[in-house]
């Protein structure tokens, strides 16, 4: 895929740590003071779950400037059943190019890709001013739930899009995010040790 010079393209291990400081540059103190998303990426590419045939990067004039991946996980079902689904991220853009349109042009290609492939909905952690775009609604509009997430509490950031019409039809469940997610502090701080220092800072906007 070719666009004013842009080319999406699979990911290639020698790919993995110029993705990595994109990332690291992309997520900066915007979530929390510092990120740990360049660990996550790292960690997921060795993770079962994760789907190599959707990892993808987007180049600009060889320089790479945008990445997303996705990674199979699963709808524990209120009836039993134990539903297939997706979840994607981290999803960047380097900032010098954000609000370009690169971001939706990389997004709707990644889940043109992801619905050919025969998976049939991804379930993520966004804002829909964004995503929404790209046809993602609410998640509790298909009846399914975030885990651990207290009843009542805001679910907003719970996106979903079906890639196959209708299938969640008929399911209520909640929504299991992959362990590969989870990574800790600690580890977080040693991994950063092997990149350029960044200074960390506490932002009001941050949720972390």
């Amino acid at each position: 895929m070719n666009n004013n010079d842009i080319t999406i393209r699979l990911e290639d291990t020698s790919d993995y740590r110029t993705v990595e400081e994109l990332i690291r540059e992309s997520f900066w103190n915007v979530y929390r003071p510092g990120c740990s998303e360049h660990l996550v990426m790292h960690v997921l590419r060795d993770d079962p779950a994760f789907v190599k045939e959707l990892d993808f990067v987007m180049e600009k004039d060889g320089r790479i400037i945008g990445q997303n991946m996705f990674m199979e996980t699963v709808i524990k079902a209120d009836d039993g059943r134990v539903i297939p689904v997706l979840t994607m991220g981290p999803i960047c853009i380097a900032n010098d190019l954000k609000r370009q349109g690169c971001g939706k042009m990389l997004l709707d290609y990644s889940l043109e890709k992801a619905a050919a492939s025969g998976y049939g909905a991804v379930l993520f952690e966004g804002n829909i001013g964004f995503y929404g775009k790209s046809g993602f609604d609410y998640a509790e509009k298909f009846g399914i739930r975030y885990h651990d997430l207290p009843e009542g509490a805001d679910a907003s950031f719970f996106l979903c899009k079906e890639l196959k019409s209708g299938y969640l039809d008929g399911v209520t469940g909640v929504y299991l995010t992959p362990q590969g997610y989870y990574v800790s502090d600690e580890d977080v701080e040693e991994f950063d040790k092997s990149f350029p220092p960044k200074v960390k800072l506490r932002l009001d906007s941050q949720i972390f």
